[in-house]
């Protein structure tokens, strides 16, 4: 692996919240009990390139392998720091990581589903301040993300809808959800609004509110920030703005999600005065089988699969190339599983 050497660092935020046990809400898994693992496995594969502790490499019910296998590939391509922060997650992981003392969220149908979302924010806060890095790439794996991430938009009274791992968004069974959640933490819509610290307390997730925390710290040393990934984090960059950050933040997600119909991503990024960068890896231009799903609509995004694609893109690398080492490095973890079994 080569080192880019240009002081950019990737931070990977790893949790899960119950949310994701709703049947329907997510394809970041193949069942409910392997997808409690995908945040710890998405952490090994970006850090060693293979599962360590964990047993398998998450992948869809149709077969649609994680993201994290793009965001490594490009890794291996570019060499960029990586730092793992536990936001909450349930099983443990081989990655090194840093803890800001995020517990596991819970169903957002609950009355406070992140109980340690203060705490979270604050210490990652901390983290962000002094965290070494010429610009921050921030990152995020939680299965169900996108519908906490609705449910902390709703709170802020912001409109943005979201994005989805399911070729078909499933938009009102995340309605739903969020409306009986908004119910049992006796909110409306918009009651939390310029109180970010309790839209992600009673509507959010573990990861969202040390994403928000990480990037607050970072804002306050002038340390430029992008975030990486999907509509979920335009929810962190609301909570950032309903925290009273005016200043400059980017957006880096895949044309997957730009393209999604049911979200209109630039519009609400530009709600937010989000600076956006959209990058197409091709994928419809091979026939390997890693990369069927996601031209059918799948995953979209996550692992910051779309911050790393900006980042090849930046450094002048062709997405051929990206497209060959993602082949590469699906291939070898196959070839890898197959050899194992008994």
């Amino acid at each position: 692996m080569e080192h880019s050497g240009d002081g950019s660092r990737f931070v990977l935020v790893a949790g899960t919240t119950e949310t994701a046990q709703r049947d329907g809400i997510s394809a970041a898994g193949a069942d409910s009990e392997l997808m409690v693992e995908t945040p710890a496995a998405d952490a090994e594969l970006l850090t060693y390139g293979r599962p360590v502790r964990t047993e398998h490499v998450p992948v869809s019910p149709s077969g649609c392998p994680t993201p994290a296998l793009v965001t490594r590939a490009v890794r291996e391509l570019l060499g960029f720091e990586v730092t793992v922060v536990d936001g909450g997650l349930a099983n443990p992981t081989a990655a090194p990581t840093v803890t800001v003392g995020a517990g596991v969220g819970r169903d957002i149908a609950e009355q406070d589903p992140v109980p340690t979302a203060y705490g979270a924010f604050e210490a990652a806060r901390q983290f962000g301040r002094r965290l070494p890095a010429d610009e921050l790439w921030l990152a995020e794996t939680i299965p169900g993300g996108t519908t906490t991430a609705l449910g902390v938009l709703r709170a802020l009274g912001e409109e943005a809808m979201v994005s989805s791992s399911l070729p078909a968004n499933p938009t009102e069974q995340k309605q739903a959800a969020v409306e009986t959640a908004l119910e049992a933490s006796s909110l409306a819509p918009g009651d939390a609004s310029g109180d970010p610290k309790r839209a992600v307390r009673r509507m959010g997730d573990p990861v969202l509110a040390t994403l928000a925390g990480l990037t607050a710290g970072a804002v306050e040393t002038d340390t430029p920030v992008t975030l990486a990934g999907g509509t979920q984090q335009l929810a962190v960059a609301a909570l950032v703005r309903h925290g009273g950050y005016e200043g400059r933040l980017g957006l880096a997600t895949t044309q997957f999600v730009a393209d999604d119909e049911t979200a209109d991503l630039r519009a609400s990024a530009a709600s937010l005065s989000l600076d956006v960068t959209v990058t197409d890896p091709g994928f419809a231009e091979s026939d390997h089988v890693a990369m069927e799903r996601f031209v059918a609509g799948e995953a979209k995004e996550g692992v910051g699969m779309g911050g790393a694609l900006a980042l090849a893109d930046r450094a002048g690398i062709p997405m051929t190339d990206v497209r060959e080492r993602f082949a590469a490095v699906y291939d070898d973890l196959l070839d890898s599983a197959v050899g194992a079994s008994p």
